[in-house]
């Protein structure tokens, strides 16, 4: 990526984190530059702030811990020069690993799940016209049958990014849909499939058995196709979030998080949280409503981005 792209992109994450950094890092600054010692107190500061941000308790246990251990060993007396430990522990957290991305290399199926309103629709659009534009072919299928208004809308999506879609009529059978995407993809020579799934969390058993049914088919019919579960969520509703990704891991394999909405929140700690209580990386996050709004998730440049004021 060109460095003026890169510093684009960086700048627009770091608008889209403004709330999330105001909410943060002025608490956090006071509490470096306010306190006259490393103790108890400095410590218990620094977890109530960061807990406030919704890193959660698990990751802001194991990062003040972590955080603990390096000012004794490194026998660090001002509470200043901790900043930049905190910053790197975060960081350490975060990182989603080289392979994340792997499906954009292959023959893939990407399985997009998410509630009502997070933003599923829109986030699997940008993602269909982001790969377009690198030059690879894709095809939607609009496997989320039940819910008024989805395949319309992403029938419109298909139409903005230029790409081909699948769609039957409302309240058809989403496996027969995956079906008909599934043989589309390989007689079309495909490289990626993305399947707009339903997430119809009140009732988990039919989600579940709709999932394996549409696994089973892609299983059977595109052995070959690298597979992604990606779990759509709303950055804005903090730990409301996390409850929801722990409900999808119930039922399917989740492998990847796109969080939207982070824009509107100042609770953008949630994405440190999801990534250190599940383990379940972060791939994706929404900061805007541009197309290039939706990012690939660099530990690095997010945790710049909160932190830089």
């Amino acid at each position: 990526m060109c460095e003026k792209k890169k510093k684009g992109l960086f700048a627009r994450l770091k608008e889209g984190l403004t709330k999330t950094r105001d909410n943060i890092v002025s608490s956090i600054d006071m509490v470096f530059g306010g306190a006259s010692s490393i103790d108890e107190v400095f410590y218990e500061e620094l977890e109530e702030i960061l807990i406030m941000g919704d890193l959660g308790v698990h990751a802001t246990t194991e990062i003040v811990e972590r955080l603990k251990e390096q000012v004794k060993e490194q026998r660090i007396k001002e509470p200043a020069a901790c900043r930049q430990l905190l910053i790197d522990n975060i960081k350490e957290r975060m990182d989603v690993g080289e392979n994340a991305y792997e499906f954009e290399n292959r023959k893939s199926v990407l399985l997009v799940v998410g509630v009502n309103g997070v933003g599923k629709t829109t986030s699997i659009g940008k993602l269909a016209s982001q790969m377009k534009n690198q030059g690879r072919k894709v095809i939607l299928a609009a496997a989320d049958t039940f819910r008024a208004g989805a395949i319309e809308q992403l029938q419109e999506w298909a139409h903005r990014a230029g790409v081909d879609i699948i769609a039957q009529k409302e309240g058809s059978d989403p496996a027969a849909v995956v079906f008909d995407a599934v043989a589309a993809a390989k007689a079309r020579n495909t490289d990626i499939l993305i399947c707009d799934t339903a997430g119809r969390l009140h009732n988990k058993k039919n989600l579940m058995e709709e999932l394996k049914k549409i696994n089973r088919i892609i299983d059977k019919e595109y052995p070959d196709a690298y597979k992604e579960t990606l779990v759509v969520l709303d950055g804005t509703t903090g730990q409301n979030a996390l409850v929801q990704a722990r409900q999808f891991m119930e039922a399917a394999d989740v492998s990847g998080i796109i969080l939207t909405k982070m824009d509107g929140t100042a609770k953008g700690g949630i994405a440190v949280a999801i990534q250190a209580e599940l383990g379940i990386p972060v791939k994706y996050i929404g900061i805007g409503e541009h197309i290039e709004d939706l990012q690939k998730f660099d530990a690095d440049s997010y945790v710049d981005a909160l932190f830089q004021s």
